[in-house]
C-alpha cells in the first residue's frame, strides 16, 4: 500500500543533497525513471480507489437520480481532479483523510462539466460509451448534471465532521464558487470565438484558463487550503493547477492528430462539427499566407464529409509544423506548472504533481 503521509521529507534530495529549487523546471518534465514512474502510478492508483469508495458511498440511494449520476461517475475517467486536490493537500503536510470528501465532490462537479458539455456540442459518446443524454435523456443529464454540482458543496461542509477548521471550508467554498463561475465564463467566450470566428491565439488562452484550467486551479487550492496550508502554498498550488490545466487542453487540441479515435473515446471530426477553433489550427492561421488562410477557413466553415475535412485538415496542420508547435507551447506551460512547485518542500506528493504535468503533455487519451 502507497504512503499516505502529507508530511515532507524535509527537503532532501535522493542524492543526500537539499533542493535549491534552481532546477529548470522545463527540463525536469523528462526526469522520471520506471521505478519512480511506477510508484507514483500506484500511489494513484490506490488514491482513485478511495475516491471510488467515498463516491459510492454517499451515492448509494435507489432512484432515479442516483442511477444517472453513478452512470456519469462510473464512465472510465482519469479522476485527475481529485487527485490533484489529495496530492495538493498532502504536499502541505495535510491529512488525506480529512479532505477525501472535496475530493470525491471535485469529481462530481468535473462530470456535471462535461455532461452539460456534451448536451451543447450534441456529442453522443464520452470515454467511449453513451453521453448521459444520448443514455437516458437529456431533462436527466442536466437535472442529474445539476446535483453533482451542488454535491460538491455539501462534500465541502463535510469536512468539517473530518476536523477541517470551519474558516478553511469557507474559503475552500469562494473557491469553488469562483472555480464555477470561471468555468461558465469560458463556456461562454468558447462559443463567443465560434461566433464570430475569432481565430486570435490570445482569445483562445484566455478561454481555456477559463473552462478548463479553473477546475485544475480550484482543485489544487482547495486541496492547500483544507489541508492546512498557508496562502502562499494555495497561490503557488493554484499557478500549478492553471499551468497544467492549459496544458492539458493543448494536449486535448493535439489527440485527433495524435491519437485513434478509439484511445480517445470520441470521434475525430468534433472540433469540426462544432466549428471549435483548437491551437494546432490558431497556430497554422497566424502564420499562413492568404492561400492557405482560405484552405484552412474552408476546412472549418465548408460542406462535405467530416471526417474526410478532418483528414485534410490534419495533412495541413501537420506539414506546416503547427502540430509540433503546439505541443512545444504544451510542455512550455507544463514547464511553467512544474516551476510553481519549487517553494514547496520536497515530498512524494510533490513529486506526483510534478510527474502528473509530464504525463499531461505526454497522454494519448
Amino acid at each position: 500500500m502507497p504512503v499516505l503521509s502529507g508530511q515532507p521529507d524535509s527537503g532532501r534530495t535522493e542524492s543526500g543533497g537539499t533542493d535549491s529549487g534552481r532546477t529548470d523546471p522545463h527540463d525536469s518534465i523528462l526526469s522520471y525513471g520506471e521505478a519512480e514512474e511506477a510508484s507514483i502510478r500506484d500511489r494513484s492508483a490506490y488514491l482513485v480507489d478511495l475516491v471510488l469508495q467515498r463516491l459510492k458511498g454517499d451515492w448509494a440511494a435507489d432512484d432515479r437520480l442516483t442511477e444517472v449520476c453513478n452512470y456519469a461517475l462510473g464512465s472510465p475517467g482519469k479522476y485527475f481532479r481529485p487527485i490533484l486536490l489529495l496530492e495538493s493537500a498532502a504536499a502541505v503536510g495535510g491529512d488525506l483523510h480529512q479532505v477525501m470528501p472535496a475530493a470525491a465532490g471535485t469529481e462530481g462537479a468535473h462530470v456535471a462539466s462535461l455532461m452539460h458539455d456534451d448536451i451543447i456540442d450534441g456529442d453522443e459518446l464520452r470515454r467511449g460509451m453513451p453521453a448521459v443524454h444520448a443514455k437516458y435523456s437529456q431533462a436527466d443529464a442536466i437535472v442529474s448534471g445539476d446535483a453533482l454540482i451542488f454535491y460538491l458543496f455539501a462534500a465541502l461542509a463535510t469536512c468539517a465532521a473530518n476536523g477541517v477548521e470551519a474558516q478553511r471550508i469557507v474559503l475552500a467554498m469562494g473557491r469553488a464558487a469562483k472555480a464555477g463561475a470561471e468555468l461558465c465564463r469560458g463556456q461562454m467566450l468558447e462559443e463567443e470565438i465560434r461566433q464570430n470566428y475569432d481565430s486570435r491565439v490570445a482569445s483562445y488562452l484566455r478561454m481555456i484558463e477559463n473552462k478548463t484550467a479553473a477546475l485544475f486551479r480550484a482543485a489544487c487550492c482547495i486541496g492547500a487550503t483544507l489541508g492546512g496550508g498557508s496562502v502562499e502554498d494555495a497561490d503557488a498550488l493554484a499557478r500549478y493547477g492553471t499551468g497544467l490545466g492549459i496544458a492539458f487542453q493543448i494536449q486535448d487540441d493535439l489527440l485527433p492528430y495524435l491519437s485513434t479515435a478509439e484511445e480517445t473515446g470520441k470521434p475525430h471530426s468534433s472540433d469540426l462539427a462544432n466549428r471549435r477553433l483548437t491551437l494546432p489550427f490558431l497556430l497554422c492561421r497566424a502564420t499562413a499566407g492568404p492561400e492557405l488562410a482560405a484552405e484552412l477557413d474552408e476546412l472549418v466553415n465548408g460542406e462535405g464529409d467530416l471526417e474526410d475535412r478532418h483528414l485534410r485538415l490534419a495533412a495541413l496542420l501537420t506539414r506546416h509544423g503547427a502540430v509540433e508547435r503546439a505541443a512545444e507551447e504544451a510542455r512550455r506551460y507544463a514547464g511553467d506548472a512544474i516551476g510553481a512547485l519549487v517553494p514547496l518542500p520536497r515530498s512524494p506528493s510533490r513529486q506526483s504533481l510534478e510527474y502528473f504535468a509530464k504525463a499531461a503533455v505526454s497522454r494519448c487519451r
